[in-house]
């Protein structure tokens, strides 16, 4: 708990309610680079399935992609897997598809190599979108 309070975190979930589409966008993109983004996770999710922009998800997403971990990997596909809306839905997928590791060879690798690790993943959403990703590669 000491960790959350140190990294100001308590006032962009607090962020991440404003009526304001740009502030929203800001404390996903404060919440994505917690060092455990694990203790915000719902916050997260909430953010990459913003209701009201595609801002906030694409921002969020891209935030979470920048990691280059599991993690924020995961995040993104659970999301892109629960997502109903189709602007939604099309935004994540744009983020997954424009990740910039893809632009590189041992980005490529890296991130191939995270999907065949959330292709076992105990959620059913996450496996799911993983193997769905990884079959549009081979």
């Amino acid at each position: 708990m000491e960790d959350f309070m140190e990294q100001g975190l308590p006032y962009s979930v607090a962020e991440a309610d404003s009526p304001a589409w740009h502030v929203r966008a800001a404390a996903g993109r404060r919440l994505a680079a917690a060092s455990r983004i694990e203790s915000v996770a719902g916050v997260l999710h909430r953010l990459l399935l913003d209701a009201h922009d595609t801002g906030v998800t694409s921002d969020t997403a891209a935030a979470l992609l920048a990691r280059r971990d599991l993690a924020g990997l995961r995040a993104v596909l659970a999301a892109r897997a629960v997502a109903s809306d189709l602007g939604t839905a099309d935004q994540l997928a744009a983020e997954l598809d424009g990740d910039p590791r893809w632009a590189t060879g041992e980005g490529g690798v890296e991130l191939i190599a995270q999907l065949r690790t959330l292709a076992s993943d105990p959620d059913p959403e996450v496996r799911n979108e993983a193997l769905l990703r990884l079959s549009r590669l081979c």
